[in-house]
């Protein structure tokens, strides 16, 4: 609250992000913090759940009286954890947070922790949307992508979803190694004919120190397939109803998924659990926040009180291109008020880059909005550096 460079009229809208760092198997691709559970049975669910309590209690005073719109328990693979101790995360979030009447509460799930009953029984713990990592509905692609399920189990993990919830994410890869545009196409039917409120579909990158960063896999498709394919998605998804309404989601009416949309409006969310990252306004600054990486570290750090192993002030300089990251990636854009709402800057801020984008024609003004051509959208990583601090 001591005074800063900024000055926010208003705080932004905070959801939770709740960080479940086990799985199964780490995956090739996956530079998330996850990390494989090798010891049987299930992971330390009780010492981990007071370390989130913990955690949270900590970080009451950044966020006193601020109300939360949602809850995101992700991953590693959330799913892993028993319905019984994300019934208990869930009510102990309730107990020390004022959540937002219907609050949106989503759980990762991966369709190589699916029993059938369990999903029914997420839903009876408090979780009300799932985001379900099918990625593929070929055996081969999924083996070649290192997951732990098969077809089978993606198939009937998106029909219980379907039986259990209003609401579900389901999340594709395209550009896999060998794969065609005739072969995605085949993939989209099937996963457009669960008839899914909404679509998430990711273009496979080769992260840094991932396992295929050092082993990357032969026959990966080069940029004009890679843009076919995605011509092929929106194509598709559209003809069955979902809006492209971000880079990589799709969503029918009224089924956007409410916590990555205030990430992308430049919205707060508090982060715990191991590794967990976290963005907070306040009066004259924005602050990032990490939580200790490793599990056992981060349990050990958050019962003593000190599970945040860092904690920075976004520089002034920064906050455009960091605000800009996040709202040019929606189709609709972003009204030029926010900008000046979320980082405390005037619109002079932006003045320079904004003209040289809309010289370019990669962004364009229209009663107080602004949003990237169908040409920034197609080339977003040159607009959104244009916004970069020289």
């Amino acid at each position: 609250m001591r005074p800063g460079t900024l000055m926010l009229a208003a705080l932004p809208p905070l959801a939770l992000y709740v960080h479940l760092p086990w799985c199964l198997k780490k995956c090739p691709y996956c530079d998330f913090n996850s990390h494989e559970w090798r010891d049987g049975g299930t992971p330390p669910e009780a010492r981990y759940l007071a370390a989130l309590r913990a955690d949270l209690e900590a970080a009451l005073p950044f966020i006193w009286g601020r109300r939360v719109l949602s809850v995101f328990i992700g991953g590693g693979t959330p799913s892993l954890f028993s319905p019984d101790a994300i019934a208990t995360l869930i009510g102990d979030i309730r107990a020390r947070l004022p959540l937002e009447p219907g609050a949106e509460i989503t759980l990762e799930a991966n369709p190589g922790t699916f029993e059938r009953d369990r999903f029914r029984a997420f839903r009876e713990a408090g979780v009300t949307r799932l985001s379900i990592g099918v990625q593929s509905f070929d055996d081969a692609r999924l083996h070649a992508l290192g997951r732990v399920h098969d077809a089978a189990q993606a198939r009937t993990a998106v029909e219980e979803a379907a039986r259990h919830f209003e609401t579900f994410n389901l999340d594709l890869m395209y550009a896999l190694p060998g794969q065609t545009v005739a072969e995605l196409g085949r993939e989209l039917d099937e996963a457009l004919a669960f008839a899914p409120p909404h679509l998430s579909v990711y273009h496979l990158t080769i992260e840094p120190n991932t396992l295929f960063a050092k082993r990357p896999p032969a026959g990966l498709p080069d940029d004009d397939q890679a843009s076919d394919m995605l011509d092929c998605i929106t194509e598709r998804t559209a003809r069955a109803g979902l809006e492209r309404y971000e880079v990589s989601a799709f969503a029918k009416p009224g089924q956007r998924c409410v916590h990555n949309l205030n990430y992308w409006q430049f919205g707060d969310y508090l982060g715990i659990g191991a590794g967990a990252h976290g963005k907070l306004s306040f009066p004259h600054r924005v602050v990032r926040q990490v939580r200790w990486r490793e599990p056992a570290s981060y349990m050990d750090n958050a019962l003593a009180g000190t599970a945040i192993s860092n904690d920075e002030e976004v520089a002034r300089r920064a906050l455009p291109f960091e605000f800009m990251l996040n709202a040019l990636r929606l189709r609709e854009g972003f009204e030029l008020a926010r900008f000046v709402e979320r980082t405390g800057l005037p619109l002079s801020a932006i003045a320079a880059p904004l003209a040289e984008a809309q010289t370019r024609g990669l962004i364009e003004q229209a009663g107080g909005w602004l949003k990237p051509t169908p040409r920034g959208f197609d080339f977003l990583s040159d607009l959104q550096s244009l916004f970069l601090a020289d």
